[in-house]
C-alpha cells in the first residue's frame, strides 16, 4: 500500500531532471593522448565536430582513438552553431554511421556537438581548446543565425558523457580567450545573485554561493594566472572558467538564471559589427550594463560601487568597459536600438531584473557603463535622450 502511494505521488508531481555535471571529467597536461580507452567505452565510430582550424590541431586525439580501433570521421560545424550547420552534421552522423560525437573547440563548436548528439540520441565527449566558456560542461546549446546572430538556446537532457580538459591544449589558445572566459564566468555571480539570491531552495543557495566564490577566486588569481601561462595558478583559473562555472549552472539549473549580462550579449550579436568580439567579452560588458541599470532604475549605491570595482579589474585584465572598447563606438542610434529591442524582447532573460525594462532604459545604460556621479539624475536625462530613436535612419 505504501509503495502504491509513493508511486502515485511521484506520478502527480515528478521531480524535474537536473543535469548537474558530466558523467566523467579527465583533466591534466597531455591528458588527451591518454583518453582513448575512456572514449572507446562510449563508442567505436566517433564523429569529431569542430571548426576548420580546430580540427587541424587536435593531433593527440587520433592516435589515442586509433589505438583502440576506432573508425574516425570529422566534420566542421561551420561558422556558427546554426540550424543549417546542424542539419549538415546530422547528415554526417548518418553517413559515417557514428555512434559517438566528440566536440573539439570553443563554445560554438561544443554547443553544436552537444546539440547534434542530443538530436541523434548519441553520447558526446567535449574537448575545450580554450578557457573561454563553460560550454564543455553544460547541458545547454545556443543556436545562431547564418549571419551569427543569437536566436535561442536549447536545454539538453544531460551534460556531456565525458569532458577532457587538456591543459597543454588549452595553453595553445590566445591569452584573449582566457580573459574572455574570466569575463563570462564573473557573470555567474552578478546574474545569479539578482535572479536567485533570495531563493530558499538548498541547491539554488549552493549555486549562488558558489558563484560568489568563483567571483572572489577570479579577482584574486586572474592577474597571476595571465602572467604565468601553464602554472598552477593558471590551471586553477582555467578550472574556474571551464569547470566551476559549469557547476554553478548545473546546481542552479534553469532557476539560477542569466539576467541582463547575457541578454545584452544576445542583443549585440544582432549587429554584424560585434561578430569579431568574443562571447565572454560581450558578456563582461553586459555585467557593467546590468549594474548601471540597477543604478539608473533603483539608485543602487551598491551597484555603483560594484561597477567601479569591476572597471578597475577590467582595466587590469583587458576586458571591455564600453561600446568603444568592443569596437562598436561608431554604431548608429538605430543600430543600438536594434540590439536593445532584441535584448528586451518578450521572454528575454533581462526581464528577470526586479524592475520593468524598456529598450530606451537599456540604451541609456549601454552608453554610460563608465559613468560616475548621480545615478538617479542620469536616469531621467538618458531616458529623454533616446525618445526619438525610432526616427533615426
Amino acid at each position: 500500500m505504501t509503495d502504491a502511494v509513493l508511486l502515485a505521488d511521484a506520478t502527480v508531481a515528478p521531480m524535474p531532471i537536473l543535469a548537474v555535471a558530466p558523467a566523467q571529467v579527465m583533466r591534466g597536461a597531455g591528458i588527451l593522448a591518454q583518453a582513448g580507452a575512456a572514449i572507446a567505452r562510449l563508442g567505436k565510430r566517433p564523429l569529431v565536430v569542430g571548426g576548420d582550424r580546430t580540427l587541424e590541431v587536435v593531433h593527440a586525439l587520433y592516435p589515442a582513438l586509433e589505438a583502440v580501433g576506432g573508425a574516425i570521421a570529422q566534420a566542421s560545424y561551420g561558422a556558427d552553431c546554426s540550424e543549417s550547420g546542424l542539419k549538415t552534421l546530422v547528415e554526417a552522423v548518418a553517413q559515417h554511421g557514428a555512434d559517438l560525437i566528440i566536440g573539439v573547440g570553443g563554445g560554438k563548436a561544443l554547443d553544436a556537438a552537444k546539440l547534434v548528439a542530443h538530436r541523434c540520441n548519441l553520447p558526446v565527449v567535449t574537448v575545450p581548446t580554450s578557457g573561454a566558456t563553460c560550454a564543455a560542461w553544460t547541458a545547454l546549446s545556443n543556436v545562431y543565425s547564418e549571419q551569427g546572430a543569437f536566436l535561442y538556446d536549447v536545454g539538453l537532457v544531460k551534460c556531456p558523457d565525458l569532458l577532457i580538459l587538456d591543459y597543454d591544449l588549452v595553453q595553445t589558445a590566445s591569452r584573449r580567450t582566457l580573459v574572455a572566459g574570466i569575463g563570462d564566468a564573473l557573470a555567474k555571480w552578478y546574474e545569479a545573485s539578482v535572479s536567485s539570491g533570495h531563493s530558499e531552495q538548498t541547491l539554488i543557495i549552493a549555486a549562488v554561493q558558489q558563484a560568489r566564490i568563483l567571483r572572489d577566486l577570479l579577482f584574486q588569481k586572474s592577474a597571476a594566472a595571465l602572467q604565468t601561462p601553464g602554472s598552477e595558478v593558471w590551471r586553477e583559473v582555467v578550472d574556474a572558467t571551464v569547470l566551476l562555472a559549469g557547476v554553478i549552472g548545473g546546481l542552479g539549473g534553469a532557476q539560477c538564471r542569466t539576467v541582463a549580462a547575457h541578454a545584452v550579449h544576445n542583443g549585440l550579436t544582432q549587429l554584424p559589427q560585434s561578430h569579431g568580439v568574443l562571447h565572454g567579452e560581450k558578456v563582461a560588458y553586459g555585467i557593467l550594463v546590468q549594474l548601471r541599470l540597477e543604478e539608473l532604475m533603483q539608485g543602487s549605491v551598491l551597484a555603483e560601487t560594484s561597477r567601479q570595482q569591476l572597471l578597475k579589474f577590467y582595466g587590469e585584465m583587458g576586458l571591455p568597459q564600453s561600446l568603444n572598447d568592443l569596437g562598436l563606438g561608431e554604431i548608429t542610434l538605430a543600430e543600438l536600438h536594434q540590439a536593445a529591442v532584441f535584448a528586451c524582447r518578450p521572454g528575454s532573460d533581462i526581464h528577470h531584473l526586479p524592475f520593468a525594462m524598456t529598450p530606451e532604459h537599456l540604451m541609456a545604460a549601454m552608453v554610460s557603463t563608465t559613468a560616475s556621479g548621480n545615478a538617479s539624475g542620469a536616469a531621467s536625462g538618458s531616458d529623454r535622450s533616446f525618445k526619438s530613436v525610432d526616427s533615426e535612419p
